[in-house]
């Protein structure tokens, strides 16, 4: 639901969002106030020590404190838990409840300053353990307001406003018909959503140069993450239990599914024979495309002998080998990439772990064993691969030969670009091809490698017409269908399972993002019993929760209205949102243009039970 809106300005909590804090707090204060009375009782009529009486009237305040914060957070936390996500209702005296406990704070700071007072001047001559009890209970008092200070930085909200943009009770149709001022206003907050997002970035990457080109890309990306939060009014927890329900929607889906009928390929088949071969070589280039991760993935696949492997390599000096080898100082990288293909140093034509925003570690080998010139590309592995990823918008991309619209990931195409001028203007491939003029060109990668590799291959394709690219889990969110399609030919997509990142793209995301609106908004179940539930199943397992919705019963002819609930969620109506009982309707136009995945798709799935492993071609 909207944010909680108290001491005039919303911000990133709802008023359901304190079950789960107030009970923690809660359960600290009724233990504190049982020890406080446990120790009162101890001393009662014997507070003859040094400062007595400041000992008792401190006890006996500190209980009557922490008696009225234990009432007043037993009130927030069953206040809190009434209602659901869009009905708010039952939870109204919520803001006064606030008020309440922010005043309870004084007392708990004056008698936190007391005890302290007391602890530094009146405590000699009293029991030790007395003493240790209250330096105890002021720490208590410090640590948990502390927290406090710093739970009010966590949920506040620069862009929060404590009107909103829109009544709830206005229909669609109205909210499109918007004044000139209205429309500054949404450009004004769009302004100011980007500006907040740049500067977060800008601290997250703090140990980054902030140079021209670093600057550009955290523009790129705050206009990108600033406009898909723009017309909804979610706080976290509400994607948080968004997201638990549409796993265990999904899964209820899957398990009521018919099996799907799977044809096994023969081996005598040529579409077999094909298939059983294009998976060989998948599985051979993706040593090469883990290995270009250099001694993070080595470490990982070798636990326990790869760091005595690596120690002996890193410690030794080979400056005169190393002589192709850019941005690895202690040579750990490329000794762990010798390790994992099994490859000598004499077929290494250039390896660059040179890492930038678009500008992504690379090497070169000659692979005997398949008689190929191999191009791994290197996948997110730094701060500076995760700004390339996010820059997700699209651009130009034009191609010789391809008809329709040729346009790719930005980042990708970008760092894509780096390395084709690497390979071609320095004369690398030239250096590869020269040494072994009958070998063919493989690119392969993982992840951001993946992607880079595929848009590599597109580039390279017109100037080696038989080379192959195997791209292992690229994003979804890649190319343009014409460039997918051009594709098809020279590059094999390797997804296994349910990963995510195959088909993570901004138009996938926008759809999330729609059905979590729908998903949060008709169910009925208040959000913390939602999350508790949603917890339990990612941790144990079980069947899916069957949660009951509003949708109900609801008539056939209303499902084509959006629920009021939904509408409520939404600041402002947006091209990218449509009532979600309406999902195929044609009215619904995608903000973003649609990017597919590069070439043929190569799944493989685990088979029931038995776990084999099941492939085949999308």
């Amino acid at each position: 639901m909207p944010g909680m809106v108290v001491f005039g300005r919303r911000w990133g909590i709802a008023s359901d969002d304190l079950v789960f804090p107030g009970s923690f707090e809660l359960f600290v204060r009724v233990l504190w106030w049982i020890g406080t009375m446990i120790l009162f009782t101890y001393h009662k009529g014997n507070f003859d020590c040094n400062g007595g009486g400041v000992l008792h009237t401190f006890l006996v305040g500190l209980m009557v404190v922490l008696a009225l914060i234990i009432l007043s957070l037993c009130a927030t936390v069953y206040v809190s838990a009434q209602g659901t996500i869009t009905n708010p209702g039952p939870r109204r005296s919520i803001p006064a409840l606030i008020y309440l406990r922010a005043i309870l704070y004084i007392p708990e700071l004056v008698w936190a300053c007391l005890g302290a007072m007391w602890v530094s001047e009146d405590s000699k001559g009293c029991d030790p353990a007395t003493v240790g009890a209250v330096i105890s209970a002021v720490i208590a008092s410090w640590i948990i307001l502390l927290f406090t200070g710093l739970g009010v930085v966590f949920v506040f909200d620069p862009l929060g406003n404590p009107h909103p943009q829109h009544s709830a009770m206005e229909p669609l149709g109205v909210r499109d018909q918007q004044s000139t001022e209205g429309t500054q206003f949404l450009s004004t907050a769009r302004s100011l959503a980007v500006k907040v997002w740049e500067s977060r970035l800008r601290l997250l990457c703090c140990c980054l140069p902030q140079d021209e080109s670093h600057r550009a890309a955290f523009s790129s990306i705050a206009q990108l993450v600033g406009g898909f939060f723009s017309d909804t009014d979610l706080v976290p927890s509400d994607i948080a239990a968004g997201l638990a329900l549409l796993h265990q929607e999904q899964d209820k889906m899957e398990q009521s599914r018919d099996p799907d009928i799977m044809v096994d390929h023969s081996p005598s088949s040529p579409i077999g024979e094909d298939l059983e071969t294009e998976l060989e070589k998948a599985a051979h280039c993706m040593q090469f495309a883990a290995a270009a991760y250099g001694w993070p993935m080595y470490i990982y696949s070798n636990p326990l002998t790869g760091p005595c492997k690596l120690s002996g390599d890193c410690c030794r000096s080979r400056e005169a080998e190393y002589d192709i080898v850019g941005g690895d100082h202690l040579g750990c990288h490329f000794s762990s990439i010798l390790q994992s293909t099994g490859l000598q140093y004499r077929d290494f034509i250039y390896v660059s772990f040179h890492n930038q925003i678009y500008e992504i570690p690379f090497y070169v080998a000659l692979d005997h064993k398949r008689e190929a010139v191999l191009v791994a590309v290197r996948g997110t592995l730094s701060l500076k691969d995760v700004l390339t990823d996010l820059s997700a918008e699209c651009e130009n991309l034009p191609i010789e030969g391809v008809l329709g619209s040729c346009y790719a990931h930005k980042g990708m195409c970008q760092a894509a670009g780096y390395i084709y001028k690497k390979l071609v203007n320095d004369g690398i491939l030239n250096q590869a091809f020269t040494i072994a003029p009958e070998y063919k060109l493989v690119i392969t990668g993982h992840s951001l490698g993946a992607g880079t590799a595929s848009l590599l291959a597109i580039l390279l394709r017109n100037s080696f017409p038989t080379l192959q690219c195997y791209s292992f889990s690229p994003p979804g969110g890649l190319l343009s269908k014409a460039l997918a399609d051009y594709s098809k030919d020279f590059v094999v997509s390797v997804v296994l399972g349910k990963d995510l990142v195959p088909r993570l793209s901004l138009p996938n995301m926008e759809d999330l993002k729609r059905k979590i609106l729908k998903v949060v908004s008709n169910c009925n179940k208040p959000k913390y019993r939602i999350l508790l539930q949603g917890c339990w199943y990612e941790v144990f397992g079980g069947d899916p929760d069957d949660f009951p919705t509003e949708m109900d019963n609801r008539r056939e002819e209303e499902l084509s209205q959006p629920l009021l609930g939904e509408e409520s969620l939404m600041i402002r109506h947006s091209s990218s949102y449509q009532s979600l009982a309406s999902d195929e309707s044609p009215a619904h136009t995608a903000t973003h243009l649609p990017l597919f995945l590069p070439g043929r798709i190569l799944y493989i799935t685990e088979d029931g039970p038995s776990r084999r492993f099941v492939y085949k071609y999308l």
